[in-house]
């Protein structure tokens, strides 16, 4: 799929400021975007995650050593991994910059919920909702989150964006 209109749209620094004074106007919550002195800004991104598959967290064992009262120098840390499935609708939300690229946001959303899975295995995804239609479109590593969200308002019908395995095959 390609991005709607609305989300090639260029915006002069003017009409960035005057965006946010909007979007800030429009939410219901306390999660603000902020413009910074050097023409960024920065805000909150809720990304849910609907993962089908397991994921794998680190879990770190100890070997016991030869004196069992006495663990000696030699005890060493075991790496092993656990696998498993994150609740349904769990929902995060990100703090992130103007410029963060979706790669980057796999990427914290991972470390967030310590997977050690490739981040390659995710996507990130957009969702909207339009004339009782879902459509899901597969965001670029380099698209960047916070601007789309800024162009489409705070509306989570025209907006919300969705991790989920990337498709293989």
């Amino acid at each position: 799929d390609e991005p709607g209109e609305w989300e090639k749209a260029e915006l002069d620094q003017a009409q960035v400021e005057q965006r946010i004074k909007e979007y800030n106007s429009q939410i219901n919550s306390n999660l603000f975007m902020s413009l910074n002195k050097d023409g960024s800004y920065t805000g909150f991104i809720k990304v849910q995650l609907k993962l089908v598959r397991p994921v794998s967290v680190p879990a770190t064992k100890r070997v016991p050593s030869l004196q069992a009262g006495r663990p000696g120098p030699r005890a060493q840390g075991v790496k092993r991994r656990t696998s498993f499935y994150l609740p349904k609708g769990t929902v995060k939300h990100l703090h992130i910059l103007s410029h963060t690229r979706a790669s980057e946001v796999i990427d914290a959303l991972l470390r967030k919920f310590t997977v050690v899975d490739n981040p390659r295995k995710f996507a990130l995804f957009e969702r909207s909702e339009k004339d009782e239609q879902v459509y899901l479109r597969k965001l670029a590593d380099e698209e960047q989150p916070l601007r789309l969200r800024l162009l489409a308002g705070p509306s989570e019908k025209v907006l919300s964006f969705v991790l989920k395995e990337n498709e293989t095959g």
